[in-house]
């Protein structure tokens, strides 16, 4: 296996890879920046200035995009720069932001969201389901970091985490695939069993997850039954969301935390490509509202 930095980009917090399949391109984000970049397998790379925290987004069907950004969810077309505002479902939390999120097998669009005012961590972040119609249901509470949702390659698994340290936990569900609704959450994975906590996570072909263990300098691949079957060694402490991508679906990207000027790691924030895993990703589906 390799690790490559393919852009030196030192973001503040990367974050929100996702791949498109069609363009055939890396979008992901740099949360604290507000900030959105397409990055094509050559390591070439466009920014995009959204105005404002952005924790995730969706690549939308009918061209665009769906972004849950600190003032709620929002419609966004990078080529233009138009932006429209859909709902805000926590506009009574100033002090919250949305964070990571995924689409489901179906292109419904998932995130959570998580406390960021600069004030000891509380357990005020929330997951959300936004529907085709961009209709939005809430669905669990209680959580301090929202991270690491995913969904098996059948749809039929969801999982999500929470990054605190005193949690440091995966679950998984079982999902109506045809409702969009989880079942009981049950313990997928304690992550207090390796050094990183959990942050972003996606899943291969084979059915794995795939957990960037942020603040301990490694990536985790977790088999259905909660083992742990790989390590991938990185060169920077916070590694955060693994994402596949390449013509094949071979390569795996990763996005990280800025650490300013830490000798020890210095590529810290920038993007980064683990090639020869001999693991597949499946496609992303696309939000079809």
């Amino acid at each position: 296996m390799q690790v490559e930095c393919v852009l030196p980009s030192r973001s503040q917090l990367g974050e929100g890879a996702v791949w498109d399949d069609r363009g055939q391109a890396l979008w992901w984000v740099d949360i604290k920046a507000g900030l959105i970049h397409r990055t094509e397998e050559s390591g070439a790379n466009i920014t995009f200035d959204f105005g404002e925290p952005v924790g995730c987004f969706a690549i939308r069907e009918q061209g665009g995009m769906v972004v849950a950004a600190k003032s709620g969810f929002w419609l966004f077309d990078p080529d233009t720069g138009e932006r429209s505002e859909l709902t805000d479902p926590e506009a009574d939390l100033p002090g919250n932001r949305f964070n990571d999120g995924t689409t489901d097998m179906q292109g419904r669009f998932w995130a959570g969201t998580m406390k960021d005012d600069g004030g000891p961590p509380a357990p005020q972040g929330a997951f959300y389901r936004m529907d085709p119609d961009f209709s939005v249901t809430k669905w669990k509470d209680g959580i301090f970091t929202t991270n690491g949702l995913a969904f098996s390659p059948d749809g039929r698994t969801m999982y999500f985490s929470d990054s605190n340290p005193d949690v440091r936990t995966i679950w998984a569900a079982d999902y109506d695939t045809d409702t969009g609704s989880p079942g009981e959450p049950r313990v997928f994975f304690d992550t207090r069993v390796v050094p990183g906590r959990p942050d972003g996570g996606t899943v291969d072909a084979d059915g794995c997850y795939w957990q960037a263990g942020v603040g301990g300098w490694q990536l985790y691949r977790i088999t259905p039954d909660g083992t742990v079957d790989m390590t991938i060694d990185m060169p920077v402490e916070r590694p955060t969301k693994p994402m596949w991508g390449g013509a094949n679906l071979d390569i795996l990207y990763v996005t990280s935390i800025g650490a300013a000027d830490d000798p020890k790691q210095p590529e810290a924030g920038s993007l980064f490509a683990v090639t020869g895993t001999g693991c597949q990703g499946v496609p992303q589906a696309r939000f079809p509202g």
